[in-house]
């Protein structure tokens, strides 16, 4: 494994700058509160994206993430300070039970966060802005309307725990579903034709100058490119601290919502789904890496690897149940349907102050 430790120099971490104020009660704790940065890493394994049986890969997001971290200088040291800012912040809700990463004690996590409602930020409004490209010599990819409407209500209903195939969560995690509290709309679609008949992982459909669309305010909004990515790429995102010229999400059109031009076993938008989730700095399910490595979510049981198809229950890895269900692994959309409340605190924190998408807290 290809990692990167960062050291601590101490145990008193000095209080990243705020841009919005915290609740008196909040900035008090989150200027006494110490966090264990020991475990953070960032490089992961690097080969080509995981595939599922049949050789189809699902989500080149580590691989771009590998790929950006060696070109641009300083984005280690970005994300390693929007980690800490969302590890204070979360330890800042209840210090008693800062750190202690999954239920193993293994990572950057924390216990099981109070409500929504007791973080001081609210409903959180995510304006989505979605760029259809689509090849002159392939019409289907200029996906209706109706299709990216579907992909809207799908976010909302699965960030919220409204999705209609919850109640499939097996008992052990049943307490864990999380209602995250966003609020996805539709604020602009942006079509444009191309003669390319696939883009490939570099964010060129992102750039004007090269045939793409370039991003609308993404400080302020969710920017989504519908395109045929290739290779068998169903989507990436950039996690929080890259550049806002290429912030966002990409997705394969037939993998997007689930009516029209989609295509089983991803035609019910959970590509999607899975994609904001890493927008919004949820690691993969099982950490990217072994036993020994954590998606930094305490209620996460441990893995070592993505799960397929639709695993029966339970899943017996690292000696403990996988959730295979949840929306950060590998399987088949039919068989993803949950957050757990310690993803849900890790979403909420960038947008809390000092966090890189605080700005969307002002609209």
């Amino acid at each position: 494994m290809k990692k990167c430790l960062l050291a601590i120099l101490g145990m008193a971490l000095m209080v990243v700058s705020c841009q919005k104020e915290t609740p008196n009660d909040l900035q008090q704790s989150a200027q006494e509160v110490e966090v264990d940065m020991s475990d953070f890493y960032l490089y992961t394994d690097d080969v080509s994206p995981f595939t599922s049986k049949n050789g189809t890969k699902y989500c080149a997001t580590m691989r771009v993430l590998n790929e950006k971290l060696r070109k641009n200088p300083g984005l280690e040291q970005r994300m390693y300070n929007i980690e800490k800012n969302s590890r204070k912040w979360m330890a800042a809700k209840k210090p008693d039970k800062a750190g202690g990463g999954n239920g193993n004690g293994n990572g950057g996590g924390e216990n099981p966060p109070p409500p929504p409602e007791d973080d001081g930020l609210g409903v959180i409004n995510i304006p989505v802005v979605v760029h259809v490209i689509y090849n002159v010599n392939n019409p289907q990819e200029n996906i209706s309307d109706a299709q990216i409407a579907s992909q809207i209500q799908i976010l909302n209903d699965d960030f919220n725990a409204q999705n209609s195939d919850v109640s499939g969560v097996p008992a052990e995690f049943a307490d864990l579903v999380a209602d995250s509290d966003f609020s996805f709309n539709l604020v602009q679609t942006i079509r444009k034709s191309s003669t390319k008949t696939s883009w490939g992982t570099n964010d060129a459909m992102k750039r004007s100058s090269s045939g793409g669309s370039d991003p609308v305010d993404p400080q302020n909004k969710l920017n989504i490119w519908v395109c045929n990515i290739g290779g068998g790429i169903l989507g990436y995102a950039q996690f929080p601290g890259g550049s806002p010229d290429t912030d966002g999400v990409v997705v394969g059109p037939q993998f997007f919502g689930d009516t029209g031009y989609v295509q089983s076993p991803f035609d019910q938008g959970r590509t999607t789904t899975h994609e904001v989730g890493h927008w919004v700095n949820l690691r993969h399910i099982w950490g990217d890496g072994r036993c020994r490595q954590d998606d930094f979510v305490a209620d996460t049981p441990t893995s070592d690897g993505p799960n397929y198809g639709c695993p029966s229950y339970p899943t017996v890895n690292c000696r403990s149940n996988d959730m295979t269900m949840n929306y950060m692994d590998y399987v088949d959309d039919g068989c993803m349907y949950m957050f757990s409340e310690g993803q849900k605190s890790r979403m909420r924190s960038i947008f809390a102050s000092g966090g890189p998408r605080n700005s969307f807290l002002a609209l």
